[in-house]
């Protein structure tokens, strides 16, 4: 099945991460960060199949080794909250080889990346065995933010442009520095170029199921762009997938879980509202009198055939003769319980199940979110309170010297980051100060959880709805075309009308 997913996200100190780790673990090699001193080995790992660093001509040639292009970019960033590259997980197609999977992805990253002087470190993957890996082959590029110059020595991520009284002089701030706008150096991350690059992928894939006579496609755009009411599923992150491949149960794999069974079964539902629409659609064209067919009186015409044929039968004639009248009581109580008794009617209620089906899904839709923001928040808050001491300690008179407030914080690097990392998080959603309402939220996010559970579980009923709905559908057209020939128009009659309605 062909499958769209083009996910970019940054490598960050601040998150405690690092890009010689990343590399490694991509690569599936063992490397040591001369950074921080730390060794990651990741040969162990399986699934990777090719890898390879794509230099532009400008990169110096020492660059094509992994170790000494990652730790000279981590040993030229100073700050401990640096971004250091990019990272893009991309998949690939099952209807491709492997071999062309590979070059498909060389072929797309040399056109995007590499063409727009980027350093580009690729890795290719195997499908993973559980169930939150991408179930298909797929790539990861890692591109340092920072670009380089032309003589291949590690260039500016952004350029200072001051701001101009209206005589054309710099302003001053009240605080006597010059006021100015840090501009990026480059457009890598930019939104409008990640949209671009998203487009191209799909663009480019589509090229090759075409070229190849495969009817499949894949899409860039969201579900709410593409104009469909699934549900998008949550980002996991390394830390969550690692859980749940070591059999611990996480919320966002268990939403993640629950996304993927609903998403499976609406495309079911609408599969069916589909066929359904066109068979009346149908049906009204070669119908002369639409509204006058009763469909209970079809569906008993429908019996008689049955046995009919059951009595041919040598064994068995009166079993079938009870399924058979089982069938048509349970269609029968089926349209007398919903007040259909024309096709007319019967159209009518398959548009209001498929306005029913688009309201659950909007509702669940906004109770996802809100359950994934209430959970970003009770982790923060958790975390805030857990490492909030460790900060705290800071404050302290023995630490007021710098070289023992220094020594601390290389000690607590890791807790201090995420400490202010979310502490800025939480600052952002409206939350700068304790106390947190870290119950209040837990009591939300439980009720939203049961409210989500309570709609899809009447949400399941009308997929049953629709199979007896098809069911129906199959019975009365069978029945009309066999038995009631003069119900329908003439095929020339139906030629005449087509080309009358053609010509207007």
């Amino acid at each position: 099945m062909a499958l769209y997913h083009f996910h970019v996200d940054q490598v960050k100190r601040s998150e405690g991460c690092s890009a010689v780790a990343s590399a490694a673990y991509r690569a599936g090699e063992k490397l040591h960060n001369l950074w921080d001193g730390e060794t990651h080995d990741y040969t162990k790992k399986g699934g990777v199949v090719f890898t390879e660093i794509m230099l532009p001509p400008n990169a110096p040639e020492h660059f094509s080794d992994r170790s000494t292009l990652w730790n000279d970019l981590e040993q030229f960033e100073k700050r401990g909250d640096a971004q250091l590259a990019y990272s893009f997980d991309i998949a690939m197609q099952n209807e491709f080889t492997l071999e062309e999977n590979i070059e498909f992805a060389r072929q797309f990253v040399r056109e995007q990346f590499l063409s727009a002087g980027m350093i580009v470190d690729f890795a290719f993957h195997l499908p993973g065995k559980d169930e939150n890996d991408i179930p298909n082959p797929h790539f990861h590029v890692l591109v340092p933010i920072r670009p380089l110059n032309e003589d291949g020595t590690w260039g500016a991520k952004q350029h200072r442009v001051y701001n101009l009284d209206e005589n054309g002089q710099r302003i001053k701030k009240e605080n006597g520095q010059w006021d100015f706008v840090a501009v990026p150096t480059t457009d890598w991350g930019r939104p409008e170029t990640l949209q671009k690059w998203r487009k191209e992928w799909a663009k480019f894939i589509n090229s090759k199921f075409e070229e190849k006579g495969l009817d499949c496609r894949i899409d860039h755009r969201s579900y709410v762009d593409q104009g469909l009411d699934l549900l998008p599923t949550v980002h996991e992150g390394p830390q969550v997938r690692k859980m749940e491949k070591r059999g611990i149960r996480t919320e966002k794999g268990d939403l993640n879980r629950w996304i993927k069974k609903f998403n499976q079964m609406y495309r079911s539902l609408q599969s069916t509202i589909a066929a359904l629409k066109e068979w009346i659609k149908e049906a009204k064209e070669i119908l002369k009198e639409p509204e006058e067919v009763y469909l209970v009186d079809l569906l008993r015409d429908c019996q008689d055939m049955r046995n009919q044929v059951a009595s041919t039968y040598q064994r068995g004639k009166k079993r079938a003769k009870i399924s058979n009248m089982k069938r048509f009581n349970e269609e029968c109580n089926y349209l007398l319980r919903r007040n259909i008794s024309t096709l007319s009617e019967f159209e009518n209620y398959i548009l209001s199940l498929n306005d029913q089906i688009g309201s659950s899904v909007s509702s669940m839709n906004e109770k996802k979110e809100k359950i994934k923001e209430l959970q970003q928040l009770i982790e923060q808050a958790k975390v805030y309170k857990e490492l909030k001491p460790i900060a705290e300690e800071l404050k302290k008179e023995q630490y007021r010297f710098k070289k023992a407030k220094v020594k601390y914080q290389e000690e607590h690097e890791t807790e201090l980051r995420r400490y202010y990392m979310v502490k800025r998080k939480l600052k952002e959603a409206g939350f700068e100060k304790e106390p947190f309402p870290l119950k209040a939220w837990e009591k939300e996010l439980q009720q939203l959880e049961a409210q989500y559970s309570e709609e899809y579980e009447a949400y399941k009923p009308m997929n049953q709805d629709l199979k007896m709905l098809y069911q129906i559908k199959g019975d009365v057209d069978k029945v009309m075309r066999e038995l009631h020939p003069e119900l329908l128009q003439t095929q020339k009659n139906n030629t005449e009308k087509r080309k009358v309605q053609e010509e207007r």
